[in-house]
């Protein structure tokens, strides 16, 4: 190979589990398979990563499930974080995550970018019912301040 010449170049980090710092590279669903498979600690920031980055959702949405239904809770709150991200960059959800999500406390961050971003028809009544009164209590504050 001349001097002035490069081979093929590998963008891809080397994904260093042990502090994260690499993670928000990932745009690999299998990489996050293979991260939940090992019990990584860090398999939640993988998800986020995954959500930001990944042009899919449909292959996307199947690891945030993944990440709802977890054991450990920081994991199940990143699931909550890329589903909300996932509502905001492609404008959609699934039923598995919607029925997961219903487990959740009320007023996180996927409940708001799925409000504000995902057809309303798609969403369920306890989602809607939650907005519905937490937009009563808005109008209400404000009218009793004047």
């Amino acid at each position: 190979m001349h001097p002035h010449e490069s081979g093929p170049v590998d963008p891809a980090p080397v994904l260093n589990w042990q502090d994260g710092s690499t993670l928000r590279w990932i745009d690999r669903p299998e990489e996050v398979d293979a991260a939940f498979s090992r019990g990584e600690p860090l398999v939640g920031v993988a998800v986020i990563a995954l959500a930001l980055n990944h042009a899919d959702a449909d292959a996307i949405l199947p690891r945030v499930g993944k990440a709802l239904e977890a054991e450990n809770p920081e994991v199940r709150r990143q699931g909550v974080i890329a589903l909300a991200h996932v509502a905001r960059l492609h404008r959609t959800v699934d039923r598995r995550s919607l029925d997961l999500l219903r487990g959740c406390p009320r007023g996180n961050e996927a409940d708001d970018d799925l409000w504000s971003f995902v057809a309303h028809r798609r969403l369920p009544w306890w989602l809607r019912r939650h907005h519905f009164t937490e937009r009563l209590a808005w109008l209400f504050r404000d009218r009793w301040r004047d």
